[in-house]
């Protein structure tokens, strides 16, 4: 072999060396999309809330023991904590707090005297399998149960009472399903040491890690959850607040929060 024609052999196989070490680790077509709606892998607010998610189903589920649950919950909780204030999360006071149903106020809650608020018997570390009512079930419009109103014919949006972090949610619920809450969002507000539920849903409009402010839309109301799906239910939002005392996630009567709370009217 001639030198010259050698070296330019050597030199085209050296090119396409370089230029395949070039490429290496560019995405392939089709997962750019999927690459770029990841999270961050410096979101560590959206770590933590996804560490407590996992140990939120597994206290819904009854995979761990109180005792343990309740380390865990307060150690994840204080990460969140940490992470939202250095995300830039703000405290909201309870005079900002918005009524949880869009085109709705207190007359919607149903329940007699006590209006449905029983926290006799709860104990948030029995998940799925709690007794009492440490909850308002607000009722909308719905005579048809499409989960629609019957006079706008339109979704009602579940709002976000206070300001906080999403910490745990379930989007996926089938009929068959024994889970009670079926699906729902869970709201971790720092400034006031509050845990928010709310059950129900239809559409999740929310993510874990997402920081949300009083009013924000959560969801739409629906009828999914065990008994939430039943024809004698009529269509509600199934709404708690728990504070923590001691590290235990405790029942907190708001009803005349919500007696105060801004409404928002429907769109």
């Amino acid at each position: 072999m001639k030198p010259s024609v050698f070296i330019t052999l050597l030199a085209s196989l050296l090119f396409a060396a370089a230029l395949q070490a070039a490429t290496v680790g560019e995405p392939k077509p089709g997962l750019l999309n999927e690459r770029a709606e990841a999270p961050a892998e410096n979101n560590n607010l959206a770590a933590a809330c996804a560490s407590y998610n996992e140990l939120n189903s597994r206290i819904r589920d009854g995979r761990i023991a109180a005792t343990a649950a309740q380390i865990e919950v307060v150690q994840l909780l204080s990460d969140v904590r940490k992470e939202y204030y250095r995300r830039g999360g703000r405290d909201y006071a309870a005079t900002e707090w918005i009524f949880p149903l869009a085109g709705h106020d207190l007359r919607a809650i149903g329940g007699g005297r006590n209006h449905g608020f029983v926290p006799g018997g709860y104990d948030f570390f029995s998940g799925n399998r709690h007794g009492g009512h440490p909850a308002y079930d607000i009722f909308i419009r719905d005579r048809n149960q499409d989960s629609r109103d019957d006079r706008t014919g339109q979704p009602v949006r579940v709002l976000s009472l206070t300001g906080g972090v999403v910490v745990a949610l379930e989007r996926q619920w089938e009929a068959s399903s024994s889970l009670r809450g079926g699906k729902y969002v869970w709201i971790y507000d720092p400034a006031n040491d509050l845990l928010v539920y709310y059950a129900h849903n239809d559409e999740l409009y929310v993510r874990l890690g997402e920081i949300v402010e009083p009013g924000q839309p959560l969801a739409t109301v629906g009828r999914s959850g065990l008994n939430a799906a039943k024809r004698r239910s009529p269509t509600h939002l199934h709404f708690t607040v728990l504070r923590l005392v001691g590290g235990r996630p405790q029942p907190l009567n708001v009803y005349s929060d919500l007696q105060r709370a801004k409404r928002v009217a429907e769109q």
